[in-house]
């Protein structure tokens, strides 16, 4: 969801890329998808991530991605591997840089005033790793941040895994144990008018499953999806794209407030319903994204 003055951009499929892999790096100019995660930390072991920045600064500075988005997720700062990470990520010049564990507001204005002071391109924006048990703790502070464009946070991206390892909450079909989580992240991206994108579904040989937690996430009101793998793509465009009868219905809202005799009014009637002023700009935001879509589409 994109705040007021902002262009809406589709974060339905958002693919982790091993910044180790090559392979995967190469196929992913040709994938599908909306948003593009290098991961320089969890994917990669020790010994291989100073190869894999130096390859996802490579790959990044090049381009060749097409409409892809791309992030660069990297090492904590508090890492031997942090800083430089950062220093590549700015050069290379992503869509955003992913900052994994961030805890509190406090993690992103340090990150922002490094990027500031380096002057890095105004473009590059922050998305905050939300996997910890403070990140659950300070989630309102951290969706706020979104407010302030000096600190660029522009997506929340929940770290299921990670959360359910440093809280010892198991992950079990439904999730019943992470929703307290999960929709407080919610409710902290819309007030900080920022995406908020899913954490990943683990076993893709259950596309049935996966295609059931898509489902989820989208009636949470989350924009998307992390994924580690791409034959989970069209499941989750599935889940995460306005469907067509849900499109002819916003439109015929939109239509109803738009006719002038309907100006001053609050509620009207549509086909037998009664409905407020506030379901057609929900409507409204219903149908740019489904533009926003189709311009990606056009885009190849």
């Amino acid at each position: 969801m994109a705040a007021a003055g902002k262009t809406i951009r589709p974060r339905r499929s958002v693919l982790y890329v091993p910044g180790s892999n090559t392979r995967a790096i190469e196929k992913a100019k040709g994938l599908d998808v909306d948003s593009i995660i290098f991961d320089l930390e969890d994917a990669v072991a020790p010994e291989a991530k100073l190869d894999a920045r130096e390859q996802v600064y490579q790959a990044v500075k090049a381009g060749d991605f097409g409409h892809r988005e791309l992030v660069i997720r990297i090492n904590a700062l508090t890492s031997e591997f942090g800083r430089s990470d950062l220093d590549a990520a700015i050069t290379a010049k992503p869509d955003a840089i992913a900052l994994p564990k961030v805890n509190g507001p406090a993690d992103l204005k340090l990150v922002s005033g490094i990027l500031k002071a380096q002057g890095a391109d105004p473009a590059i924006k922050l998305w905050a790793m939300m996997e910890t048990p403070l990140a659950m703790l300070n989630a309102k502070g951290i969706g706020l941040s979104g407010l302030e464009d000096d600190v660029r946070l522009d997506a929340l991206v929940m770290g299921t895994n990670d959360l359910a390892k440093e809280t010892g909450v198991a992950i079990a079909p439904g999730r019943a144990e992470l929703m307290p989580w999960l929709m407080t992240c919610v409710a902290a991206a819309r007030a900080g008018r920022i995406s908020i994108i899913d954490g990943v579904f683990n076993d893709f040989s259950k596309p049935e499953a996966f295609a059931e937690e898509c489902a989820q996430g989208a009636r949470m009101g989350m924009d998307g999806k992390t994924l580690i793998h791409p034959s989970q793509i069209e499941a989750c465009h599935r889940a995460f794209s306005p469907g067509p009868y849900e499109l002819a219905w916003a439109r015929k809202m939109i239509a109803a407030f738009d006719d002038p005799a309907n100006k001053s009014k609050g509620v009207v009637q549509v086909e037998g319903q009664m409905v407020e002023r506030l379901h057609a700009d929900m409507g409204r935001h219903l149908v740019a994204v489904a533009e926003a879509i189709e311009a990606r589409n056009m885009a190849g």
